[in-house]
């Protein structure tokens, strides 16, 4: 019988592969997520929602449900780049699950955040408009500066 039938992971590790619907230990999260242990005891501190279940002398085992939030906090802290404080807010406000069809739909935009729509013709051209007057100020003040520096 091959590692692979008998349910071990190749390479002799000796772990047997858990059901999706498995429960966790916080070191098999760990590993799965790449986040240290003393991260994930911390996010259960910072987020309520957070509840894995303890066993005898503490014991974490984590559900699915668990593992997801985690994944998606991991997500906002290091990759979108949000704080923890707004992640606590995302999830006060209405859960991830609205930030994920958020993102879904307009792309990775944060909830609140309403999409900006393409502009019209008209709104393009009174931008490319206001761009010019902006470069022929800018110029202005650069012509400004040079004159007010050879009086100097």
């Amino acid at each position: 019988m091959s590692e692979a039938e008998n349910g071990r992971t190749p390479g002799g590790v000796g772990r047997l592969r858990k059901a999706p619907t498995a429960f966790r230990t916080i070191s098999e999260v760990s590993d799965e997520l790449h986040i240290p242990q003393h991260v994930l005891r911390f996010w259960e501190t910072k987020f309520p929602q957070l509840k894995p279940l303890k066993r005898g002398g503490g014991r974490r085992y984590y559900r699915p449900e668990d593992i997801a939030l985690l994944r998606r906090i991991s997500d906002l802290l290091y990759t979108q780049g949000y704080t923890i404080k707004g992640v606590q807010r995302l999830l006060r406000e209405g859960g991830l699950e609205g930030a994920a069809a958020a993102e879904e739909e307009h792309g990775a935009l944060p909830l609140g955040v309403p999409p900006v729509p393409a502009p019209t013709a008209s709104a393009a051209a009174r931008m490319r408009a206001a761009v010019g007057a902006l470069e022929e100020i800018a110029r202005e003040l650069r012509a400004l500066a040079d004159t007010a520096s050879h009086d100097a």
